[in-house]
């Protein structure tokens, strides 16, 4: 497997600075990877609609990446890897200021339906970086992409959510995103790749927990 494609996909994009810096990716995890994704097909309590606006209204019902995974899942496992790599993080430090000493991965497939919707939010706390990789197929998965939005919640641009794309930034006060109220005529499907902190306390939720904070 091809295992330098995220750092060329992050060096194909350059940044755009409004409303705050970030990059908007093409072609970002290898072939195999993607489809292991894409195959992946948990129960259908994981899928979920609205869910008052965040994440958080269902926990105990998000799939993550976990070592157990990692061990059942090759191509799992190489995602894992893929991100957790010092040539990965050293990138990501230099290309997009990102401070990922002492953090930990956190992967997350997130299976969103008719009714989801988010508020928008920033992320700022322990996520140290943020890249959001749209994994959804058909006519209408374009335009399922994130929401890029200003300090008043105000929907500025809106991400591609074309498949294997993806919406990179770095948490900060001004990092406000969501996903503005429309119809979804099948399940959106993205992965979630956070690094995070040594103060997240959800250490269940760490594809490699015994390698940081």
């Amino acid at each position: 497997m091809e295992t330098n494609c995220v750092i060329a996909a992050l060096q194909a994009s350059p940044v755009i600075a409004w409303p705050y810096p970030h990059w908007q990716l093409h072609d970002v995890l290898p072939a195999p990877v993607a489809a292991a994704l894409v195959a992946w097909r948990p129960d259908a309590r994981f899928m979920g609609g609205d869910s008052g606006g965040q994440r958080a209204g269902r926990n105990g019902q998000r799939l993550f990446i976990t070592p157990a995974l990692r061990a059942a899942n090759p191509a799992l496992d190489h995602l894992a890897h893929l991100f957790d790599a010092p040539h990965t993080r050293a990138v990501f430090t230099t290309h997009c200021a990102a401070r990922l000493e002492n953090t930990a991965l956190r992967l997350e497939l997130c299976l969103d339906t008719n009714g989801f919707w988010l508020e928008p939010h920033t992320d700022i706390g322990a996520k140290r970086l943020t890249l959001l990789i749209a994994l959804s197929m058909g006519a209408q998965a374009a335009q399922w992409g994130t929401d890029i939005m200003t300090a008043t919640g105000t929907p500025v641009a809106r991400a591609s959510g074309a498949f294997n794309s993806g919406l990179l930034f770095i948490p900060s006060a001004r990092s406000w995103h969501g996903f503005v109220p429309r119809p979804l005529n099948g399940v959106r499907r993205t992965l979630i790749v956070n690094y995070v902190g040594p103060e997240w306390e959800a250490r269940d939720e760490l594809a490699m927990p015994t390698h940081a904070c």
